[in-house]
C-alpha cells in the first residue's frame, strides 16, 4: 500500500530511541499517523513541528497497518507560530478539534481551513473569527451543524439575533423575545453574507456559542472535558485585545 499526499503537521510522540510517530491532517486521507524512522534527528526535527505543510508518503504492507511516513517540507511554520501565545494555543485547540473526527477519514473543507488559519494565527482577532468558523465547520462535519441561515419560526432571514439551544436554528428578534433569556445570542458576524467584523464581545458569544453544542453533542456523550487549549486561546485573546480594542466592528474591508 502507498499513498501521496501534503499534510498539516498536529503532533509527534517518541517511539523508540530515535523515531517518532507522526500525526498529521491530510486533504485526501484525513487525520493519518505513521511512523518516522529516524524522526529524533537534529535533521529531522525542525521539520517534524505541528504547524509545518509537508509532503508525505505513506507506505504500509497493509492498509490498516500504521505503515511509515516520508516526509520533505513544503512551508516550515512552527518558528513564528511558536512565537505568539495566541498561534500557539490556537494550533493546540485546532489540533485537539481535528481528534474527535475518526483516523483517516477524508474532510478536505477542514483541511482547506486549517491551511488558511495558519497564515493568521498570530493576529488574535482574525484567528478568533476562522477559528469559530472552523468549530462550526467541524460540528457540521460531526453531524450537528447549526442552521443560521433563516428563522425556525417564522423562515425569515432578517434580524437573526438568537439560537435554539434545542435545534441549533437560528430565531428572528421578534420571534425570540419573549424566549430571549433562554435562548444563545446569535453574534451579527456570524450570519451568512453579514460581511460584518466581531468586536471581543461578539467573539466571546460565539464561541459560548459552539462550545454549548459542542459540550452537549461531542463533549458529554464521549465522556471527555473541552480541550484545555480552548481556555488559554479565550484567555490570551480577552487580554489581547482588551490592551488593543480598537481594530475591530463595521464592514470587513
Amino acid at each position: 500500500m502507498e499513498w501521496r499526499d501534503e499534510g498539516i503537521i498536529l503532533g509527534t510522540r517518541r517511539h523508540g530511541e530515535t523515531s517518532v510517530i507522526l500525526e498529521a491532517m491530510t486533504p485526501g486521507h484525513g487525520r493519518h499517523l505513521g511512523l518516522v524512522r529516524g524522526g529524533r534527528s537534529r535533521r529531522a526535527q525542525p521539520v517534524l513541528q505541528a504547524g509545518n505543510r509537508v509532503d508525505l508518503v505513506w507506505r504500509a504492507r497493509l492498509d490498516e497497518h500504521l505503515g511509515l511516513f516520508q516526509v520533505e517540507p513544503l512551508e516550515l511554520n512552527a518558528a513564528t507560530l511558536m512565537q505568539s501565545a495566541c498561534a500557539a494555543y490556537g494550533l493546540q485547540l485546532l489540533a485537539a478539534h481535528l481528534r474527535l473526527l475518526p483516523e483517516r477519514d477524508p474532510h478536505p473543507k477542514l483541511y482547506e481551513t486549517l491551511r488558511l488559519l495558519l497564515d493568521h494565527l498570530s493576529e488574535p482577532a482574525d484567528a478568533a473569527e476562522l477559528i469559530v468558523r472552523f468549530e462550526l465547520l467541524l460540528l457540521d462535519e460531526l453531524g450537528f451543524g447549526l442552521d443560521l441561515a433563516e428563522c425556525a419560526a417564522t423562515g425569515s432571514r432578517e434580524d437573526l439575533a438568537y439560537v435554539s439551544p434545542k435545534s441549533g436554528r437560528a430565531v428572528s428578534r421578534a420571534a425570540g423575545a419573549p424566549w430571549s433569556d433562554r435562548l444563545l445570542p446569535l453574534p451579527a458576524f456570524l450570519k451568512p453574507g453579514s460581511g460584518l467584523r466581531g468586536d471581543l464581545g461578539a467573539l466571546e458569544d460565539a464561541f459560548r456559542l459552539t462550545g454549548f453544542f459542542f459540550a452537549r453533542h461531542v463533549y458529554e456523550p464521549r465522556g471527555i472535558d473541552a480541550p484545555e487549549a480552548r481556555a488559554g486561546f479565550l484567555g490570551t485573546l480577552r487580554r489581547t485585545m482588551t490592551a488593543a480594542p480598537s481594530v475591530l466592528g463595521g464592514s470587513a474591508a
